[in-house]
């Protein structure tokens, strides 16, 4: 008879007295997961745990992993542990087996190298177990690439982890970055704090949680099913900010605009176009997953450095290089425990938001000013952040309406344009010269310019690499424009954005210089940006308590 799994797990700890979760096996549905703790007992040590037969086989690795491929960790194979123990982050009382602090050091998804799916991973891992000879490729925030695991033959429990040699090796210290993927801490703030402030901070969100459900707050809000594949509300473009009483002022996150769907621990995030977001950022998806409500969020997903300034480089290559600190900011809540929140003023649903998110290192609450818009774009121009949101404070949701009531401030001017073709090089070196540019007027595709400036070698390559598969004989504008060198044509399916300095009589841009792709983006999204650097006449004077009048323009990006 086949001995259980999880009896030594068992064995070892008191539950009642220890914090860890108590032994179930089960097994997990899609990606197979692995997990990195970071354990101070009475040494500090890095356990490793895969997820296999539906428990996390575990290696304690004393000097813990590393990117080198001439690094060799001994690994030393110790009980199974159950999957809930990937989601374990605490402190062990004092007698108890394993006492002392533990984070998640890393974690995300995990499979074999010659895998096609998930069966076939755990068929070949489990193979490679029985040999003493485990290959898996990690795709973590910290580790990634692929690994192995080999038997030393000294006895049944040494082993070596290798890092194999591939884009994702390297020489650095990986260690150094020490802070748990989950709540954000070291190992010596989560000793510091200790389990009773985390078991407080707990408590506390459930009680708020159940202050909002159980008050009539809730009472003007429908009650119907959540909504799925919801296309947020957008910002109009405005020239300048403005000071308003009945108006509120959010940072303009330079990021991926994102709706999260959240119920019973399952989550699809999206973007604006409806594309799927859960692989991209899964970080964020796995900290949504342990939100105990049902609820529809809109917010922006963004990267930020150590200042926390966004890098819209980082966001995009976020999932290869795993650098920078990404944070999905929610500023509005649309559906709540079976209550539709759109009819309700946006401060209402502000204060809701605010009330229900639990403390999170990844999510966060994006926070506003009152009345005061000149002196907050001030600020956040000074900062080199990108504008800012101003929202009329009354304003209800309306998905996929873009309005007077949402307006948008940019501290540069930019554009996005659709890609129709790109010009000849003037000499030697570079790919092409420039790319030829367009928006949407109705269903027709308008010339607004090209851009030469702002690309770097690598920018060069990769965007010819994206269109040399696009090229068409046919010009895509209904009158073909003039440029400086002959053009090479392409179907309009991609987007990027430049800066500029203003519009000429002709309605084409000045001056215009490449900053960056933007795949988020749809082509028949992208029209001509109302907002410039001087008032347009769409912010209200401070006198007037009347929101500002629609703009014409529809589409655009917010």
């Amino acid at each position: 008879m086949k001995k259980p799994l999880l009896t030594e797990y068992a064995a070892k700890r008191t539950f009642g007295e220890t914090p860890e979760p108590e032994p179930a096996e089960r097994h997990g549905e899609g990606e197979l997961r692995f997990v990195v703790h970071k354990h101070a007992a009475r040494t500090l040590h890095y356990d490793l745990r895969l997820e296999l037969e539906g428990v996390l086989k575990s290696w304690a690795v004393p000097r813990g992993p590393s990117l080198d491929p001439a690094v060799k960790r001994l690994a030393v194979m110790v009980e199974d542990h159950p999957l809930d123990y990937g989601d374990f982050e605490g402190v062990i009382p004092e007698g108890n087996y394993g006492a002392g602090g533990v984070i998640v050091w890393d974690r995300g998804a995990y499979r074999h190298p010659a895998a096609r799916d998930r069966s076939e991973s755990e068929r070949l891992l489990l193979e490679g177990l029985r040999k003493g000879d485990l290959k898996f490729v990690l795709a973590g925030e910290k580790l990634r690439g692929e690994f192995a695991l080999v038997k030393t033959g000294k006895d049944e429990k040494s082993w070596l982890l290798l890092k194999k040699r591939d884009r994702f090796a390297g020489t650095g210290e990986i260690l150094a970055e020490n802070r748990s993927v989950v709540s954000d801490r070291t190992l010596e703030e989560l000793l510091a704090g200790g389990p009773a402030e985390s078991s407080r901070q707990r408590k506390l969100e459930r009680v708020r949680l159940r202050e909002v459900q159980e008050s009539d707050e809730l009472a003007d809000a429908p009650l119907t099913p959540m909504p799925h594949g919801v296309h947020p509300m957008l910002a109009t473009p405005v020239g300048a900010p403005f000071d308003h009483p009945d108006w509120v002022f959010e940072v303009k996150w330079d990021g991926y605009r994102a709706v999260a769907e959240v119920r019973d621990g399952e989550v699809a995030l999206y973007s604006r176009n409806l594309l799927p977001l859960n692989e991209k950022f899964s970080p964020i998806v796995a900290e949504l997953r342990t939100f105990g409500f049902e609820a529809v969020l809109d917010g922006e997903i963004v990267v930020v450095d150590d200042r926390g300034a966004p890098d819209f480089q980082r966001l995009q290559n976020y999932r290869e290089s795993g650098r920078g600190h990404l944070l999905y900011y929610v500023f509005d809540l649309l559906h709540f425990q079976g209550h539709d929140l759109t009819g309700l003023p946006l401060l209402r649903r502000k204060d809701l938001l605010k009330r229900i998110l639990p403390a999170s290192p990844r999510v966060r609450f994006c926070d506003h000013v009152e009345r005061d818009g000149v002196l907050f774009f001030k600020v956040v121009r000074e900062r080199g952040l990108e504008g800012i949101v101003a929202k009329h404070a009354r304003s209800p949701y309306r998905m996929g309406i873009r309005g007077g009531q949402w307006l948008k401030v940019k501290t540069q001017l930019t554009q996005e344009g659709v890609i129709a073709g790109f010009t000849a090089p003037r000499g030697e070196g570079r790919e092409f010269g420039a790319l030829v540019l367009g928006v949407y007027e109705g269903d027709e595709l308008v010339y607004i310019g090209h851009a030469g400036g702002g690309f770097s070698a690598e920018d060069l390559r990769k965007v010819h690499e994206l269109l040399r598969p696009l090229v068409r004989e046919e010009c895509p504008f209904r009158v073909e424009p003039k440029t400086n060198t002959p053009a090479t044509w392409v179907r309009p399916e991609l987007v990027c954005e430049v800066a500029f300095s203003g519009w000429t009589e002709d309605a084409v841009m000045r001056h215009p210089v490449f900053l960056r792709m933007r795949e988020d983006k749809a082509p028949r999204e992208v029209v001509r940006e109302s907002g410039n650097l001087e008032n347009d006449g769409l912010a209200p004077s401070p006198s007037s308590s009347r929101p500002p009048p629609s703009s014409p323009h529809k589409g655009g990006r917010t």
